[in-house]
This record gives structure tokens, sequence and C-alpha cells, in this order.
């Protein structure tokens, strides 16, 4: 059964990388930034189906609502046109605003969800948008095999 880690600090001091999943996008609406929500079987025994599908649905939302176009994206749009985009020196648009609310999500879930039980979210931007990268931790002390580490599932591009 897994290790129990207390924080992030001690989940990445103690533990050996065991193995690495991928969920990839999901290209089925169309190019918007959207995840899968097929539950790896890699993670059965770490968490929770109910708690993953609630990460990235969450995840999912965060994205929908940073590509949503509006009336705060047009007057952005032509702020920038009228000042040579010179204003994004001075100010952040809504998309970066909710990048570093995505980036605060994944911290925290991290924290005191993902870390507890050996594994770490990494967000999503590191990866070029391209996945959500979710590493399996193992305890250094335990059985001392390394028979997962060689092996990556999902990592092939569809």
């Amino acid at each position: 059964m897994a290790t129990e880690f207390h924080n992030l600090q001690e989940l990445r001091h103690s533990a050996s990388l065991a193995n690495k999943v991928f969920i990839q996008r999901d290209y089925s609406e169309g190019t918007t930034c959207k995840f899968q929500t097929k539950f790896p079987s890699e993670l059965e025994s770490r968490i929770e189906l109910t708690l993953f599908e609630e990460t990235v649905k969450t995840l999912n939302n965060f994205y929908a609502e940073a590509e949503k176009i509006g009336g705060q994206s047009y007057l952005e749009g032509c702020l920038a046109c009228a000042t040579a985009y010179l204003i994004f020196l001075c100010m952040e648009t809504r998309y970066e605003k909710v990048l570093k609310k995505i980036a605060k999500y994944i911290q925290e879930q991290n924290e005191k969800i993902y870390a507890p039980r050996g594994l770490l979210i990494t967000d999503p931007i590191e990866r070029g948008m391209r996945v959500i990268e979710i590493s399996i931790y193992e305890d250094r002390g335990s059985s001392g095999s390394s028979s997962g580490s060689s092996s990556v599932s999902g990592s092939t591009a569809r």
C-alpha cells in the first residue's frame, strides 16, 4: 500500500519517482483547452475516482473561463492596439490572471490531496498545455524495486 507523505517538501526529499501518468487533451469538442477525465489504472490504488475527476473537471472549467471571450477581452485587445501592446507591461490580461488561479489551485490540490498519497500534479502550462502530468512517488525505504520506474504510460501522441 502507498506510504503517506505529509507535505510537498517531504514528498520530494524522501521519495523516489516511480512512474508518471499523462492525462491527454480532449479534442472531441474542438481545440479548446480541455483534458480527458478518463481515470488512469495506475492511480487506482492511490486516489479515489471522484477526487481525480473533480480535479480534472475544475481545471477544465478554469481553462474554459480563461478562453471565454467577452467585453473585457475586447477592451484588452483595443487597448493593446492603441498602445502598441505596451499596455501589457503595466497590466495582466484576464487570461494571465486565470492561469495564476490555476497554478494556485494545483498547488492547493497537491498539498491537500495528492502529496499525502504520494502523487504530484505538474501544471499543464509547464508541459505546453498538452498533458496533465501526475508523478507517482514511492517511499525510498520500501521494497527498493524500480521495476515500474522505466515505464511511462500514455506518453505517445495521438
